[in-house]
């Protein structure tokens, strides 16, 4: 998955305790105040289309966004 553009109308769904792989991503990726949000951004398929999708990822201060995936497309 590649994104083509900024995330727009991003939302927090869960933070901290709340996020059910906090333990994996700690070990993982290190301590950090773990977020999981959602946003809406252009990507582009495997088959080569673009589409404008709503995207969920993993993000912590210092460490960046990291499991990006696609949730649906709008």
């Amino acid at each position: 998955m590649k994104i083509l553009g900024e995330i727009s109308a991003i939302e927090t769904i869960a933070e901290g305790r709340g996020i059910r792989e906090l333990a994996s991503l700690q070990q993982r990726y290190g301590q950090g105040n773990w977020r999981k949000r959602k946003g809406i951004a252009v990507v582009e398929l495997p088959n080569g289309g673009n589409n404008k999708a709503e995207v969920h990822c993993y993000e912590a201060l210092g460490i960046g966004k990291v499991k990006m995936k696609i949730k649906r497309r709008l």
